[in-house]
């Protein structure tokens, strides 16, 4: 549990930092960022199966129906998100995107427990309760449904219901989502080229670096997050990942200077008081189920 714990908590941290990272890269097309993330992306991981020697295992165990079906359907959920994700932190949305990283928490919770069972104590759900309202506040201060949020929010959420109930490997599993969306971010990547439009190699070195450094920076978040939903419950994953919009958040208002309003400030405190709640809960009930267990052994 420990260990998931760790996994979620270093996935979530660097997702929090993502949008310096693509800020430095919004001279480049959305579509050509998200193209160059699947493409490294996709090479590093062969590479990762090459080196220790899993290849062999990764070609028998992924080539039945039920696998392809599954992953399918986890690729074009992460290719969704990180399409909606990249332009809007290269749009100057990156407060939208972390409202969608705040909605998507909720989701997680709620698919864990309508689809995989998952139980939540009593005291769990006054802060949950508190949460939404919060949320719904700040979709109704946009004035407008927040597309971007809600995007970002649901194709990350069943993502991880997905992941959660996948049989591969972490790392396998992302392979065989990057080698999915492989074939088609290659075609367009040589269209641009062909079209003149392409940015790789025709912009600058420093570009050029952070491009194929986004396999990188792609690959390594999404194996510590499969790492985690396979160790501790969906709910749990879904309250972790509090960690990444609120240093979004922080980054698009103290670092980009977005417009921020005191309505959507009460909003984003009544999130932070319903977290806070949730942690310490989660902490007392922690202390309390270890105490028991060593009672028991005694």
């Amino acid at each position: 549990m420990n260990k998931g714990i760790g996994y979620g908590v270093c996935a979530y941290l660097l997702w929090g930092l993502f949008p310096i990272y693509w800020k430095s890269l919004k001279h480049i097309p959305s579509l050509q960022l998200m193209s160059h993330r699947i493409l490294w992306s996709f090479l590093m991981l062969v590479l990762i199966l090459l080196l220790s020697r899993q290849w062999k295992i990764f070609c028998k165990t992924v080539f039945t129906l039920k696998i392809i079906r599954l992953y399918f359907l986890a690729a074009i959920l992460i290719g969704l998100n990180w399409l909606t994700y990249v332009w809007a932190v290269t749009s100057g949305f990156i407060v939208e995107t972390s409202l969608g990283y705040f909605i998507n928490p909720l989701l997680s919770v709620s698919m864990g427990v309508v689809f995989l069972h998952e139980r939540l104590r009593p005291t769990q759900w006054f802060p949950i309760g508190l949460a939404t309202v919060g949320v719904l506040y700040l979709t109704w201060v946009y004035g407008s449904l927040p597309w971007i949020a809600l995007a970002l929010a649901f194709s990350f959420a069943f993502y991880g219901l997905i992941k959660k109930m996948a049989p591969l490997p972490s790392v396998h599993g992302l392979t065989l989502e990057t080698a999915i969306l492989f074939l088609p971010s290659l075609v367009y990547l040589l269209y641009a080229e062909k079209t003149g439009q392409a940015a790789f190699l025709h912009t600058s070195t420093s570009s050029d670096l952070l491009l194929i450094g986004a396999g990188l920076t792609t690959t390594i978040p999404l194996l510590l997050f499969a790492s985690a939903a396979k160790r501790i419950p969906l709910s749990l994953v879904g309250i972790l990942q509090y960690i990444a919009p609120t240093l979004q958040f922080l980054l698009g208002v103290l670092l980009y200077k977005e417009p921020f309003s005191s309505a959507q400030f009460v909003g984003f405190s009544i999130v932070w008081i319903a977290l806070i709640i949730f942690g310490v809960e989660g902490i007392m009930a922690y202390r309390a189920s270890s105490t028991n267990k060593n009672k028991n052994r005694g």
